[in-house]
Formats: structure tokens, sequence, C-alpha cells
């Protein structure tokens, strides 16, 4: 092999190395789009996009000779503005592509070692510039394959974890990420810098002077990477305690509201205390008018009557005070909105049961119904509530009409929200993962379907052990 065959050779490798990584970055970026996981064109599209956003800056690159840092922030900025079509936050889309880089640069550095070594053995002891050549296209072979394999094994660690943390991704979080592997980025350049010199027209490499580095730089990089990985896992734990924190204040607020709705059933069943207490008086009058012959003023006097009894008038009884409140609240709210109401709940006829707990599970669900009946323009809208109890076992079900699509989370089953990030949203799509918390406390579970024009949440719970 000649000088011309050996450079033409670095030449087609980096080619197909373009191409690989270029995929690859395809796939790391796919595995975050929204949608379905299955194939479809839409998809297929957008992942195309990542690739030819990748490779054809590296192959302009080989004609402009640019730097390799710069070519790193044309993808990741190509990649950031393409972020709303690819499904993707454009906080996140930026993080994504900072951490292929930081990823492709440790790995890179981790292998130089290698490659020094490996580079001075293969060499050693050849004679004539061709067997040189050849053993030298081997090793850079070599390298570039090992370098490949353990880019592909970080990233997929890294990105299996990125997996479980939330990416809508505020400014801080974003900052917070981001620092440790735009370090390692710089770093890696610096390194690479000063590894190779000229000096004198002497080349000078660092690892011949300082032979620890050989096994010092491998270790720095590996480092690099575990923060990298520490900063993520952190900052799920973060989320997640924030996400705690949301629950337990939704749950909070519903039990305070429930609270303030039962002060007014007490003010309710005083009146109707007060009523019977009226009734004696009521009686007298009636008979009064009655033998005064009155009877058109005696009319008016028990249609006024009947009038103020309606007010104490529960439309739907459950069995519990607690329960009574949330399905009549929500009957009412669905009589204004033109929703038909159908309650067949009934409490549980057990004291293993907490009626807050209860009543925070169907407060969820049937608000849920209700904003879902809201968003229709069809007139045949209903909500549904049914409840069986079985000895140990009670069975909640709500059903409602429902009109769109619903896209569910992998992780947790449960849907994902479709509202916006203001305040209010951010607290929406909390509703089910509530059900489900207080669900579990009796050691049970929800199941959902969605069949045609029809949502459907079914609450299993069980009685709990007595302490």
């Amino acid at each position: 092999m000649n000088e011309t065959n050996f450079t033409l050779f670095q030449n087609i490798v980096e080619g197909i190395e373009i191409i690989i990584y270029a995929c690859i970055l395809a796939a790391f970026f796919r595995s975050f789009m929204a949608g379905k996981k299955e194939w479809n064109p839409q998809k297929s599209i957008r992942t195309l996009i990542v690739f030819l956003s990748y490779a054809a800056v590296y192959f302009i690159n080989i004609a402009a000779d640019l730097d390799g840092w710069v070519c790193m922030v044309i993808v990741t900025a190509l990649l950031a503005a393409a972020s709303r079509y690819l499904g993707i936050d454009r906080k996140a889309a930026f993080l994504f592509g900072v951490l292929f880089f930081c990823i492709r640069n440790l790995s890179s550095l981790a292998v130089a070692s290698v490659n020094f070594y490996t580079g001075r053995r293969f060499v050693q002891g050849e004679e004539g510039i061709e067997k040189i050549l050849w053993n030298a296209a081997l090793n850079f072979c070599l390298v570039e394959l090992l370098q490949l394999i353990l880019f592909s094994a970080l990233l997929y660690i890294a990105g299996r974890q990125l997996k479980k943390c939330r990416m809508e991704l505020h400014t801080k979080e974003l900052c917070y990420l981001i620092l440790t592997p735009l370090t390692g980025i710089l770093f890696v350049n610096v390194i690479f810098r000063i590894l190779l010199m000229v000096s004198e027209n002497r080349v000078i490499q660092l690892y011949e002077q300082h032979p620890a580095l050989i096994g010092i730089v491998p270790v720095v990089a590996a480092l690099f990477y575990a923060g990298i990985l520490v900063t993520i896992v952190s900052y799920q734990k973060m989320v997640g305690l924030q996400e705690e924190k949301k629950k337990y204040f939704v749950e909070q607020q519903q039990v305070h509201a429930i609270q303030e709705r039962m002060e007014e059933v007490e003010q309710f069943y005083d009146g109707i205390r007060r009523m019977k207490h009226e009734m004696r008086n009521h009686l007298t009058n009636i008979k009064g008018l009655y033998e005064n012959g009155n009877f058109g003023e005696m009319d008016q006097y028990i249609t006024r009557m009947d009038k103020s009894m309606n007010v104490f008038e529960l439309a739907i009884k459950t069995g519990n005070p607690v329960t009574d409140v949330i399905v009549n609240d929500r009957q009412k709210a669905a009589e204004k909105q033109g929703i038909q109401f159908k309650s067949g709940f009934i409490y549980p006829k057990s004291e293993r049961y907490n009626a807050y707990d209860i009543g925070i599970i169907i407060n969820n669900l049937l608000q849920n119904a209700l904003e879902a009946c809201e968003r229709m323009n069809t007139v045949n809208r209903y909500i549904s509530i049914t409840s069986r109890q079985k000895k140990k076992f009670f069975l909640i079900e709500v059903r409602n009409s429902f009109e769109g699509k619903i896209v569910m989370d992998a992780d947790t089953n449960l849907p994902i929200s479709t509202k916006g990030n203001g305040a209010s949203g951010s607290l929406h799509g909390i509703g089910l993962s509530n059900v489900k918390r207080e669900a579990e406390k009796y050691m049970g579970d929800l199941d959902i379907k969605v069949k045609k024009n029809e949502f459907s949440v079914t609450v299993l719970l069980q009685e709990r052990r007595q302490v």
C-alpha cells in the first residue's frame, strides 16, 4: 500500500464512519420522538431529517476542512431548530445533541491511549513503507471499531437513563444538565490539541514524555461520563420529588375542598333540622287558613313550603356524606353543561375504607370525565359512575363520551396530558396518577379502556387490614 492508497483508504473509512454516526444519532433521537413506537411514515421522515443533518454537515466538512467543534455547533443548532417538527422539546433536543457529541468525544479520548499503544506495536520492527502503511491501516480500523462499540454502549446507557426523566426542561434545568457535557467537550478538545504537537520540525507526543497519561486519560474520560450519569440520575430524583410534591399538593387541595363542602353540608343538615322544628308552626298556620276558608292562600303557602324544602333535597344519595357532596356537585356541573349524568354509585358497606380516599378517587375520575365532555362538540355527551362490592373487593367504574386520541405513557400506563404547560396545565394529568396512588393504598389498581367514542376507568380496591 502506497501513501496515495492509504489516504484514499482513510477517506473511505471516514465517509463510512460519518454514515454510521449519522445512523446512531438518528436512532438516538427517534427514541425520544413523540408518537407510537411502531413504524409510521411521518416518524421515518423525522428520523431521516436527523440523519441528513449530521451527514450533510460532516460531508461538507471533508471538503471545507472546518474545526470539529464548528460541526458540533451546526448540527446541534439544526436539530434544536427542527425540534418542533421532530416532536421533541427544543431544550431537550439541544441537550441530546450536546450529550451525543460529548459521549462521542469521551469515547474517542478513551481509545486514544489504545491507539498510541497499538500503533507503536503494529509499526515497531517493520521495514518498508508499504508494510508500515498496511499495519497503520489495520490499526486505524481496529481503533475506529473499538471507539464505535464503546460510544454505542455509552450512548445507549445514557439514553435509557434519560427516558426516565421528564423531557420538558426549564432553562435552569437545561443549564444544570449540560454543564458537565460541555465541560467534557472543552476538556477533550484541549487534550487532543496537546497530545500531539509540532515543535521545531519535530513531532512531540505527550504520551512519550509522560507515559502515565496512557492510563490517566481514559480514567478522566470515564469520570466525565460518570459525572454525566450522576447528573442525569440526580435530576431524575429531583423531578420525582417535584412530582410527588405536586401530587401531595393536589391531594391536599382536594381534601381541603371536600372538607369545605362538608361544612356546607353540615349547614344543609342544620337547615333540615330547623325545617322539622318549624314544621309544627307551618301546620298551625295551614290549619288556621283552612278553618277560615282561605283555600287560595293555603295553596300558595304550601307551594312556598314545597319550594323551600326542595333546597334541602339531594338528587343522588350514595350512603356517605363525603361522596354525597362530590357526586351531587359533579351532577349539577354536568347538568349546567347539558351533559347527561347517571349514578349507580353506592358507598361500600365496610369500615375499612376511608371516605376521603374514596372521595379523592371519584372526584378525580368525575372531574376528568367532565373536562373530556366539555371539549366535545357533539350533542350526545354523557357521564356514568357505578360501583359494585363483592366480599372484600370494591369496584368503581366511570364511563364518559370522548373525542380525540389518547397517548399512553410507556412507564406509568397512564394517559399523557394534552393540556398546556401553564400553571394549571402542569397540574393537569396528575388526576389519574392520584387515583392510582389512592388505589395502591388498598392493594388495588386501575384499568383504562378506550372503545370508539367512550373512555372508561375501572378502579379495583381491597379492604385494608385493621392495624
